[in-house]
């Protein structure tokens, strides 16, 4: 069998990108994607995503990690594949798509996608760390200089360790530069490694920083290590709505991989 595959970037977080609108992709053969995103013996990547029919609305996301298991929302993911989608010109300039977290929104110009993420009700505020769900579980803590942190020693730590144990969460270091700008580092789980941006993680900082008083604007721009993002929101009442993340998704090649 062969596949006919795409590869995209959104600030250097990365995916394999697979048309599976005829359902011929072997769905769980987590060896075969853990494969395709190796870095040394597959195409590599961070992540793969399988863009599939729906009977509702433009398309259906499935995403997995490199690890090859079908994961949680991934928001640099998303985006990518609202570009992918433009490119099957299965959509124009707007869609709106289903993925494991449910309903989401999209836009997409000039190659920069606006996702809307889900609403964000729930903040844990600790005095070491604030926990939130964006669509994928995160953990967040804030430091003075970001660029000082181990990510793999102290984000594989947090990641394994109480409370989270086997399940895990995604792990983020965040500076605060200004009143709305913030630089991040994120370690993933199902990478299990540091990424060069997470969506879903920006998307957390974002929030996290504003609830904790670190920001002022409902529009904060995030530095990530593989480029720049920002993220918007309406607050009310401690809960955020319509929660938007923005940034450049690119395509990188296409070609055919063998399996």
């Amino acid at each position: 069998m062969t596949l006919h595959f795409y590869k995209y970037q959104g600030t250097g977080n990365d995916f394999v990108m697979l048309d599976n609108r005829t359902g011929t992709f072997p769905k769980e053969d987590t060896t075969l994607v853990n494969k395709l995103c190796d870095r040394r013996f597959g195409i590599g990547a961070d992540g793969l995503i399988l863009l599939e029919k729906s009977d509702t609305v433009d398309f259906t996301m499935v995403y997995y990690n490199a690890d090859g298991n079908e994961s949680s929302m991934c928001g640099n993911g998303g985006r990518c594949l609202v570009a992918f989608a433009k490119q099957l010109k299965v959509i124009k300039h707007k869609a709106t798509f289903t993925a494991i977290d449910g309903l989401h929104h999209a836009t997409i110009k000039d190659g920069v996608v606006s996702l809307q993420m889900i609403d964000v009700t729930r903040i844990e505020s600790y005095k070491s760390h604030t926990f939130l769900n964006t669509g994928s579980p995160h953990h967040i803590e804030f430091v003075a200089n970001v660029d000082a942190i181990d990510i793999q020693k102290s984000g594989k730590e947090i990641r394994y360790g109480a409370p989270y144990y086997d399940e895990g969460t995604n792990v983020n270091f965040v500076e605060v530069i200004d009143s709305s700008t913030l630089k991040v580092r994120t370690y993933e789980r199902g990478v299990e490694d540091e990424t060069l941006s997470c969506g879903t993680g920006v998307t957390a900082a974002a929030i996290a920083a504003y609830f904790e008083g670190k920001t002022t604007l409902p529009n904060t721009r995030i530095l990530a290590q593989g480029g720049a993002l920002s993220v918007s929101f309406d607050e009310k009442n401690k809960g955020f709505y319509t929660v938007v993340l923005t940034g450049p998704a690119t395509f990188v090649f296409e070609g055919t991989f063998k399996i």
